[in-house]
């Protein structure tokens, strides 16, 4: 079994969600990946989520969870938590590094890392150099969007088919 976890951008554009539907199918069929968890905290953590709701349909034996780094308050009756979690030891923890917390312990149990890192500073970032000096194996969807077409695109006369090829990306 091997695990994934993500970290990205508050702000990361819809455009990423095909390019990570693509990389996560990749993952879970050649790389063994079945464990995934995912933050809650912005756009990029609800794409995710929305991909692996996808992607669970087509690959039932995969497991994913919405890791919380806040312990619940009171739910109204029709809230679903099915598919979080909180880490063992979170209630611990100071609110103030609450999150902090949750994503170390994420980066923790994580054999790959996905990402959606535009620029050196922020959250996002801080995390994915952690998991690059705790020797991770990376992808930046970032980079992939940037220098990627996402459709088909005439380049100079002639088409050119969207890249599928992800061992590019696994930086370690």
């Amino acid at each position: 079994m091997k695990s994934c976890t993500f970290f990205g951008h508050r702000d990361c554009p819809d455009c990423v969600k095909s390019k990570l539907k693509d990389v996560l199918s990749d993952l879970i069929y050649n790389h063994g990946v079945d464990i995934f968890y995912v933050g809650n905290q912005g756009r990029f953590d609800a794409i995710v989520l929305h991909v692996l709701r996808e992607l669970k349909r087509e690959f039932p034996h995969i497991y994913y969870a919405v890791v919380l780094a806040y312990i619940p308050g009171k739910q109204n009756r029709n809230t679903d938590n099915s598919d979080t979690m909180l880490p063992e030891g979170i209630e611990t923890v100071h609110p103030r590094f609450a999150i902090s917390w949750r994503n170390t312990w994420m980066l923790k149990h994580s054999d790959f890392v996905v990402t959606y890192i535009a620029h050196s500073w922020g959250g996002a970032s801080k995390y994915g150099e952690m998991a690059r000096k705790m020797s991770k194996k990376i992808i930046n969807l970032f980079e992939m969007v940037e220098s990627q077409p996402l459709l088909k695109k005439k380049s100079g006369g002639k088409e050119r088919e969207k890249s599928t090829d992800f061992s590019l990306w696994l930086f370690l």
